[in-house]
């Protein structure tokens, strides 16, 4: 797929560039630079109904969605600074996708399902970005679907349809090290009804982890589990069959609306893979360190948003993010 800059997307106004230019020093503050062939940097990021855009820089009243050119010229920096990233909530509309490839320019490819369809599917599809010049496809990209015998063995009533929104996994290839990202976005609901898709993706992940060893492929899954908080029965449910969220991203807030202390943090979005405690081969990679990005001191500045407001542009969701060792 190949897109043309238009004139007006590349010339923002001054006052836009000077938002950008405090974002990037936010982020220089705030990440670990990309090194070639010296990390490996994964994120993961629900951007909230990431559809439809207003074309222009500034917006009128009277438009919708708010989420315009400068909106996305921020989402495009703080992504920009990843080498991959998991992103949930594209929806149908391709729209804001396709100008945040343009604002990314031409190293930077992707790979998306296609849309749920349904009221739990919320019409959303799962996409990975990717960098080309330190990232490529290894050749797998497949959907999960839990075979009736791995659901008997969780419990006699578990998870009795497929998924809501089917969790998508894509095998990468950087500095000579192959690892398998397994996205997905949880269904939204009762916490009785979130259950068992977690057991059941912990389960398979656990079964296909020991699978892939053999290849000495690495496996990660991370997304939006709407977890609650840590410790309850949703992350109990999570970490059941040996998955390990990493201590830095433990008291990490992952929204934006996550202001009454560590206490009432909820722990939607995860990265986590099986460590070396547990009965599952365990992550080859060596981890250094990961984090939020907190946009929201920078992001839109000249605006003077509300929360909620900024949380229609940008989104509700801080990106999560993890870095590893890529030399040899």
């Amino acid at each position: 797929m190949e897109f043309t800059i238009s004139e007006s997307i590349e010339n923002p106004p001054g006052e836009v560039r000077k938002d950008i230019a405090e974002l990037q020093m936010s982020l220089d503050n705030q990440l670990p630079p990309k090194i070639p062939d010296g990390n490996m940097l994964i994120a993961t990021w629900n951007l909230r109904a990431f559809g439809n855009l207003t074309e222009s820089w500034k917006c009128k009243e009277s438009d919708s969605p708010k989420r315009n050119w400068h909106a996305l010229r921020c989402i495009t920096e703080i992504i920009s600074r990843f080498d991959v990233i998991a992103i949930q909530e594209v929806r149908d509309n391709l729209r804001s996708l396709r100008h945040l490839l343009k604002m990314l320019g031409e190293n930077w490819s992707f790979l998306m399902t296609d849309v749920t369809k349904g009221t739990q599917g919320n019409n959303e599809r799962m996409a990975f970005l990717y960098d080309t010049r330190k990232v490529r496809l290894s050749g797998l990209a497949c959907e999960l679907v839990v075979p009736e015998e791995q659901l008997k063995k969780i419990a006699p009533d578990a998870l009795r349809r497929q998924f809501a929104r089917t969790p998508y996994a894509v095998s990468f290839q950087s500095a000579g090290k192959t690892f398998i990202l397994v996205t997905l976005h949880v269904i939204y609901g009762q916490p009785a009804e979130r259950i068992p898709e977690l057991k059941a993706i912990a389960e398979w992940l656990a079964d296909w982890a020991k699978d892939i060893n053999e290849w000495n492929h690495n496996l990660i899954t991370l997304g939006d589990f709407n977890i609650d908080r840590k410790d309850d029965e949703l992350y109990k449910a999570f970490i059941s069959s040996g998955l390990d969220v990493p201590k830095d991203l433990l008291n990490l807030p992952r929204t934006i609306f996550a202001t009454d202390g560590p206490k009432n943090i909820t722990f939607y979005d995860q990265i986590a893979w099986f460590s070396k405690d547990s009965k599952v081969p365990a992550l080859s990679l060596k981890y250094r360190r990961g984090g939020n990005f907190d946009f929201t001191k920078t992001a839109l500045k000249s605006l003077n948003l509300s929360t909620r407001e900024l949380s229609y542009r940008i989104s509700d969701h801080y990106p999560l993010w993890v870095e590893f060792d890529a030399r040899e």
